[in-house]
C-alpha cells in the first residue's frame, strides 16, 4: 500500500492468521467441508486503482472482503461491492463517511474521526493547556477529515487556531510549511496523515528548533513513526481508533502468536483484520451459507466477543461500542496515555 506498506502488511498478516486457524480447526457450513481461501490484493493507498482492485475481486467471486486499509481507498471501493452485494468490513478506516453512504455492504471495526478528533483535541485543551495550535493535513480524505473534526473542536473550547496548511501524502520536506507554522510561534501542531510523513515532519520541526507538541490520529500512530522521527518521536501524542493491544484480554497471547508466524510485532491494526475474518465467518456459520447475499443479510445481526472486545454493529454499519486510546512514546515506544469508551 505504498508508502503505508508495512501498515497494509500488518492487516494482510492478522487476516492470514485468522484463515491459517479456522482452517486448521477445520469450518463446517450447512453439513459441508468449508476451505478459505484468502486473496491478496494491494491499492497502493491510491483511490483510483482501489476501485479496480475491488472489481477484481467482485469479478474473483469474492464471498467477502476485509478492507481497504485507509478511507481514501475503503470509500471508493466501497460503492463496487454495494452494487455488487458483497459484504465489506473494514479494520482501520476511520472516515466516518465510510459508512454515512448508506450502503448496506459497509462495516468497520474501529472508531471514527467524529470520535477520534474530538478525544485528540480535548487532551491538547485539557492535558496540554494549549493557547494556539497549528493544523497541517495530508489532503487524503483520512487526513484532512481528521484534521477537520479536530478543528472544530478545539476552536469550540476556544483555542487559536493558525492558517490551515497542506502537503501531500507523498511529501518529504516540510521545511517551508512548518517555517511558516513556526511564525505563529503554537503549542501544538496536529497533523492529519500517515506515519511515512508525520514521522520526518516530526523530525523536521525539532531541527528548525520548534518546542510544539506534535500530536496526530491512528495513522501516524505506530512504531515506525519512533524510527523516522528519531530523538522527536519524545514530543508526540498520537491516538488509535481502538483498544491498544496490550488491554485486549488474549492481546499478549496475540501478540505471541503473530510473532511466531510473522517474525515481527504487531503494529496497530493486524487484530482488527484478524477479527474482521472471524466476523464474515461467524455470518457464513449463522447464515448456514457462504452465498455473499445470505451472509450479508445477516451481518447486522452480528454480536460476538472477538479479540478486539465486543464487537456489534449499529444501523449503519459502524460498532456500537468503540475505544479511542491516546499515546506518548517512552524510550522510541508508545506508551499508553488514556482510554476512552465511546457508546
Amino acid at each position: 500500500t505504498g508508502s503505508i506498506a508495512h501498515m497494509g502488511k500488518q492487516n494482510e498478516n492478522g487476516a492470514v492468521l485468522a484463515v491459517e486457524e479456522i482452517n486448521k480447526a477445520g469450518l463446517t457450513i450447512n453439513g459441508k467441508k468449508v476451505v478459505l481461501k484468502l486473496v491478496p490484493e494491494d491499492d497502493a493507498a491510491d483511490p483510483k486503482t482501489a476501485t479496480q482492485v475491488a472489481q477484481k475481486l467482485v469479478d474473483a467471486k469474492v464471498v467477502a472482503v476485509v478492507g481497504h486499509l485507509n478511507s481514501g481507498t475503503t470509500i471508493p471501493a466501497s460503492k463496487i461491492y454495494h452494487d455488487a452485494g458483497i459484504t465489506q468490513v473494514s479494520p482501520s478506516a476511520t472516515n466516518p463517511e465510510y459508512t454515512k453512504q448508506g450502503f448496506k455492504t459497509a462495516f468497520r471495526l474501529v472508531a471514527t474521526d467524529a470520535q477520534q478528533g474530538p478525544a485528540l483535541a480535548d487532551y491538547v485543551a485539557k492535558n496540554l493547556k494549549a493557547k494556539v495550535v497549528a493544523i497541517i493535513d495530508d489532503s487524503t480524505q483520512y487526513g484532512k477529515g481528521l484534521a477537520d473534526e479536530f478543528e472544530k473542536t478545539v476552536k469550540a473550547a476556544g483555542i487559536k487556531v493558525l492558517p490551515r496548511e497542506a502537503t501531500n501524502d507523498k511529501a518529504t520536506d516540510f521545511k517551508a510549511i512548518l517555517t511558516k507554522v513556526k511564525a505563529g510561534k503554537p503549542d501544538v501542531i496536529m497533523y492529519g496523515g500517515m506515519d511515512a510523513t508525520g514521522g520526518p515532519l516530526a523530525k523536521q520541526a525539532k531541527e528548525l528548533g520548534i518546542k510544539a507538541k506534535i500530536v496526530g490520529g491512528d495513522g501516524i500512530c505506530t512504531d515506525k513513526l519512533a524510527e523516522l522521527a528519531g530523538d522527536a518521536i519524545n514530543n508526540v501524542v498520537c491516538s488509535e481508533a481502538a483498544m491498544s493491544l496490550a488491554k485486549m484480554e488474549a492481546g499478549p497471547e496475540f501478540q505471541k502468536k503473530y510473532k511466531d508466524r510473522f517474525n515481527i510485532d504487531v503494529d496497530i491494526y493486524a487484530p482488527f483484520s484478524y477479527d474482521a475474518v472471524y466476523v464474515i465467518v461467524d455470518a457464513m456459520k449463522r447464515a448456514n451459507s457462504v452465498e455473499p447475499a445470505k451472509i450479508l443479510a445477516v451481518m447486522p445481526q452480528t454480536q460476538m466477543k472477538g479479540l478486539i472486545g465486543n464487537i456489534a454493529f449499529d444501523g449503519k454499519g459502524d460498532l456500537k461500542e468503540s475505544v479511542i486510546t491516546l499515546y506518548d512514546y517512552k524510550d522510541k515506544t508508545k506508551s499508553v496515555l488514556e482510554i476512552i469508551k465511546i457508546q
